[in-house]
């Protein structure tokens, strides 16, 4: 059976509460290539082919909204954090669907 995502988030959902303050724990599993580009301001940056490696760096006791370019990669991430018990929330549409109004810093 397919891994079926518990939550998802719009981009603008996101921008929405980033807006209105809210803390959130974002993790942005793009390259590093793509994340100098452009990201959000706020995010923790950990490529999708080191977060096995790496996820204890994330706050387990914290719901982790999870980014990548077109909601793919998070998709996966979000399977992996699953299994390993975080509280996952995949980001649909990624990063290429974030509007014009929503800066990403570099």
């Amino acid at each position: 059976m397919a891994f079926k995502i518990p939550k998802e988030i719009t981009p603008q959902e996101v921008a929405e509460q980033l807006k209105q303050g809210k803390d959130l724990m974002m993790l942005d599993v793009r390259e590093s290539a793509e994340w100098v580009e452009g990201h959000v301001e706020g995010a923790v940056h950990i490529p999708l082919g080191q977060l096995m490696q790496r996820y204890f760096e994330l706050d387990e006791s914290q719901e982790v909204i999870i980014m990548c370019r077109s909601g793919n990669r998070s998709g996966l991430a979000c399977e992996l954090l699953h299994e390993k018990g975080y509280k996952v929330v995949n980001m649909t549409g990624g990063l290429s669907e974030w509007s014009d109004f929503n800066k990403l810093v570099r």
